[in-house]
């Protein structure tokens, strides 16, 4: 399924016309092969963009999606991101392509931006790049870095190669802002695009992310945000 553009956000979009922005997420540790085949239906049957599952669950769901248009997403180095060494992030990338993912969310070495191994985080980056062969979206974990660091880690991603930024892994780190998402898209260049991911819980908030400029939206919350039925309590990563 293409992605839609920024751009095509209308004042009127009705809750059921947010699916084909959404990376319909399920990471749950004990989530079983009946839970994830039924994700993937529900990625399906309602036409999100892609359903975002462990590279564990990779064949399982890509079987089911095979044929339909949804794209099989899935993440490395996460959800503690920077923990993984770059040879394992990039022998990683590949299995996971080769499993059939057709995108890639991978965590940043936060640690070495802040130690001022520049070259080392954008090399990071540019294995994994090179080794999955389709979209990876970095993970920049924004509330974690001063706005130098912003700057610095927005422009190393797209120097190794990203096709999209994201604000932050969860809602642990940030809750999916406005703000985050204006910064991100007026730093993309040549086509990078912007993820926001982090809590997004409802319709009104999917809607202002996208408003300011998301073109896709990572969440746990895709079932409750297209029905309008999410609220503060709803539970979403």
């Amino acid at each position: 399924m293409s992605e839609t553009t920024a751009t095509a956000v209308a004042a009127d979009l009705t809750p059921a016309r947010l699916a084909p922005y959404i990376q319909h997420t399920r990471i749950d540790p004990d989530a079983t092969r009946d839970v994830m085949v039924a994700h993937a239906r529900e990625a399906v049957t309602h036409g999100f963009n892609a359903a975002m599952v462990p590279a564990s669950w990779i064949t399982v769901v890509a079987a089911e999606l095979r044929g339909t248009g949804v794209e099989v997403a899935s993440a490395l180095d996460f959800p503690t991101v920077g923990v993984m060494t770059s040879a394992g992030k990039a022998a990683e990338a590949a299995e996971i392509a080769r499993l059939g993912a057709t995108q890639l969310d991978i965590g940043v070495q936060v640690g070495w931006l802040k130690s001022g191994r520049y070259d080392d985080f954008r090399d990071d980056i540019a294995g994994v790049v090179r080794a999955f062969g389709g979209p990876v979206k970095v993970m920049l974990e924004l509330p974690l870095l001063t706005d130098a660091e912003k700057d610095a880690a927005v422009d190393l991603a797209m120097e190794a190669g990203v096709a999209f930024l994201k604000n932050a892994s969860s809602g642990q780190i940030e809750t999916a802002n406005p703000a985050s998402v204006r910064y991100l898209v007026e730093r993309a260049r040549d086509g990078v695009r912007v993820k926001a991911s982090g809590a997004i819980k409802t319709y009104p908030q999917a809607v202002e992310l996208l408003r300011a400029g998301a073109s896709l939206l990572g969440t746990s919350a895709g079932l409750a945000i297209i029905t309008d039925t999410g609220d503060a309590s709803t539970v979403s990563y």
